[in-house]
């Protein structure tokens, strides 16, 4: 517990670091969003009226107390252009990020415990080389990349998949999927890679243990060698990688969202970047950031259950 305790501290540190520096970088973006609101007709009296009325003209650091202060009361400020509170803007369009991001990562999953698994057992096999060229490529494009050429291929020319839109569940689950599978896909070609190497270099360590030889010698299956025994051991680096990829999918959703049209909290924030909006700037800046420190004390929990001496060797250190 005190483990635990100490981790969730810093990680308290870490995104209040990360909303400071984006509260002040964001004040020194060029363009004055009152402008924006004021219209290019409007004198410099109106101008200078809403930004007194939205408290631009105060000190930045007056502000960011300010902010804080309301975002520890559950008041994450409105939209200084549609008037929307950020946090109803965040909360309703969130269920189509962490979706993407689920099934993105439920795709990267099926591709890498199996491949990664076989590649192990067969180390330089023509099987295992033709895998890492295969992730080699799929990691070399880029997301947006790779996006266009399922958009092409699957979208386009076989005519499979919708490229744009979004359907709510209600609507129906093969609705719904149907127009996840293109941008999940986009992120889970890339992502497989990682975690399938990953896994394949601890399972080669892990199979040449004493215990995973004398459950050989004792006729235990192969199958559960590799399920029971050695995959546990072998999976502490690939829950680090998946949990960083996962908050990394929350704020790399950007483009892919844009790309496809997804409404969900990166389209709202690249929108707020070209509107100047900064109080859902910093609330989806904050939002992402907090979804780091989730995952990355829900890796240390995991920690700690996988293997117990972690949990006493860290309390102690």
């Amino acid at each position: 517990m005190r483990y635990l305790t100490a981790r969730f501290g810093h990680l308290l540190v870490v995104l209040f670091a990360v909303t400071f520096l984006t509260f002040m970088l964001v004040n020194v973006l060029p363009g004055d969003v009152a402008y924006d609101m004021a219209g290019l007709d409007a004198s410099e009296e109106e101008v200078e009226a809403i930004r007194e009325e939205i408290g631009l003209n105060r000190p930045a650091l007056l502000r960011y107390v300010e902010w804080l202060g309301g975002i520890l009361t559950g008041d994450w400020g409105k939209s200084f252009i549609t008037s929307e509170p950020v946090w109803d803007a965040i909360k309703t369009r969130f269920p189509v990020s962490l979706e993407l991001v689920i099934v993105a990562q439920i795709m990267a999953l099926l591709l890498a415990l199996p491949l990664g698994i076989i590649s192990a057992l067969r180390v330089n096999s023509r099987f295992d080389r033709v895998v890492a060229v295969g992730g080699f490529f799929c990691l070399s494009v880029p997301n947006f990349m790779m996006a266009i050429i399922l958009i092409y291929v699957f979208g386009l020319w076989l005519n499979w998949l919708p490229v744009t839109g979004y359907e709510p569940l209600s609507e129906g689950l093969w609705a719904n999927l149907r127009n996840f599978i293109l941008p999940s896909a986009s992120f889970a070609l890339a992502e497989w890679t990682i975690l399938a190497r990953v896994l394949r270099s601890d399972m080669i360590g892990v199979l040449q243990e004493d215990y995973i030889s004398m459950a050989r010698a004792k006729g235990m299956p192969v199958r559960r060698i590799l399920w029971v025994h050695a995959l546990r051991p072998s999976s502490f680096s690939l829950i680090t990688i998946f949990g960083l990829q996962v908050g990394a999918l929350i704020g790399g959703s950007i483009i892919i969202e844009s790309i496809f049209a997804l409404p969900g909290v990166g389209r709202l924030l690249i929108q707020a970047i070209f509107l100047r909006d900064f109080m859902v700037i910093q609330g989806c800046v904050t939002f992402i950031a907090m979804a780091y420190v989730v995952i990355n004390f829900s890796i240390d929990i995991c920690y700690a259950l996988l293997d117990p001496r972690i949990r006493v060797a860290r309390s102690h250190g």
